[in-house]
């Protein structure tokens, strides 16, 4: 079979090496696609955007399946485009996509339906947004409603951050029209976990979990980023906690959005907080997270695409979801000033040392191909994934294969997976 994968980051290649490992694919398409994701995938130089011209090119060449990776051509409609083309593809409609591209949609489900999350109040008047703020509890979060690139969260620990934020969302715009209405969310603490779930509208199984670091700098200090490094799987992740969040997080979830006719094919990533009070949910997205796809897809054993059919086919019942008994952890190499002012066309070495190395990954997430050879092309640049025996194995892994690639202006945290020491 043939298939098309949307996208062009660190996610679509692991999402294109887990697809090149199905011995029912024949030939793998990407739109837009990197260096990287070129050395396993024809790339298609049609933008994530361009959902006419995507299905267009999926009708010519015969595509039979279409995994979009990406959050905004999800919430975009790109699903919908394609069905009424009556081309098979994997994510969820517009519809259901809004449980990610709406936070206030996302926590008023929640609410409704009972689903444990932090306390808030959305606002679309900046004056009423301030006027809330005068008597509100520090620290507090405020979230820009729609898509903005991960980076439209704001922990503000004082009045004056927390007014700041609301005039940098709401008046000066700072993320476009996603900050036109934001959600003011009380201040949660405890570990972070990120699960990953399949649905198929109806059923819903999660992955094995993971962690992400946001934060720019060592110790979770700097800016929030798409992502700097992750690991997989979370040691706080307990058996009871997984219980408790497939009766009354994941479970719950699909149930309320069948309920509002917006039933959820495709990925579900949940974001959890793990409050003395017990989990509660962060946030959803309508997608593979990035990076954790690096270190969860590694690990998974079922074949990418009999999952996927099973999720568009209504039968995800049907699967044995099953992952590796070991831990991944992936460091991303970013370009030095990230997120903020960085270069780009710095020509990338060490590639050939990691051939032939079993359980290691060279995911490309801002890399282009030129006559010098592979260069940066972006922020984050590239996910050094390793696996190992246990966590700390992987750790050790994933930094030791860092130093194996070069690139000038080359940055990297060094604490990611730290968390781990305390589990």
């Amino acid at each position: 079979m043939k298939v098309l994968i949307v996208g062009s980051g660190g996610r679509e290649h692991a999402i294109a090496a887990s697809v090149a490992k199905s011995s029912k694919v024949d030939k793998i398409f990407c739109a837009p696609g990197n260096a990287g994701i070129g050395q396993i995938a024809e790339c298609v130089d049609i933008a994530a955007m361009e959902f006419d011209k995507l299905a267009d090119f999926a009708e010519e060449k015969a595509i039979d399946l279409t995994i979009i990776g990406m959050d905004d051509p999800l919430v975009g409609g790109i699903v919908d485009v394609f069905e009424k083309r009556g081309l098979r593809v994997f994510g969820p409609r517009k519809n259901a996509a809004i449980i990610e591209g709406s936070k206030a949609f996302s926590k008023d489900l929640m609410k409704k339906y009972g689903i444990p999350t932090a306390a808030y109040k959305n606002f679309t008047d900046a004056e009423e947004a301030l006027a809330y703020l005068e008597t509100a509890k520090m620290p507090i979060v405020l979230k820009a409603d729609g898509l903005a690139l991960g980076k439209g969260v704001l922990i503000c620990h004082t009045r004056e951050e927390a007014d700041a934020g609301v005039r940098t969302l709401m008046l000066d715009k700072q993320f476009g029209d996603a900050g036109n209405e934001i959600v003011i969310e009380e201040f949660m603490t405890g570990r972070e976990v990120s699960v990953l779930c399949y649905c198929d509208g109806t059923h819903i199984k999660p992955m094995t979990s993971a962690q992400d670091h946001k934060r720019a700098k060592d110790g979770d200090q700097g800016l929030n980023t798409g992502g700097m490094g992750t690991f997989s799987p979370s040691p706080f992740y307990t058996k009871e906690i997984q219980k408790f969040c497939e009766e009354n997080v994941y479970q719950p979830t699909m149930d309320a959005m069948k309920a509002e006719g917006r039933d959820f094919v495709g990925i579900l990533f949940v974001g959890l907080m793990l409050t003395e009070d017990g989990p509660k949910v962060l946030e959803y997205n309508a997608r593979f997270g990035d990076p954790e796809a690096q270190v969860v897809l590694p690990r998974m054993k079922n074949d990418i695409i009999d999952v996927m059919n099973a999720c568009i086919d209504g039968r995800l019942d049907e699967v044995d979801l099953q992952f590796e008994d070991n831990a991944a952890v992936c460091v991303v190499l970013a370009s030095d000033g990230y997120p903020e002012h960085y270069e780009k066309g710095k020509v990338i070495t060490g590639f050939e040392n990691f051939e032939g190395k079993d359980g290691y990954y060279v995911f490309h997430a801002g890399t282009k191909l030129t006559e010098e050879g592979i260069v940066t092309n972006g922020g984050r640049v590239l996910g050094i994934t390793a696996k190992g025996r246990d966590l700390k194995e992987a750790r050790a892994n994933a930094y030791a294969a860092t130093e194996l690639i070069q690139f000038e202006n080359k940055y990297m945290r060094n604490d990611i997976g730290r968390a781990i020491d305390e589990a």
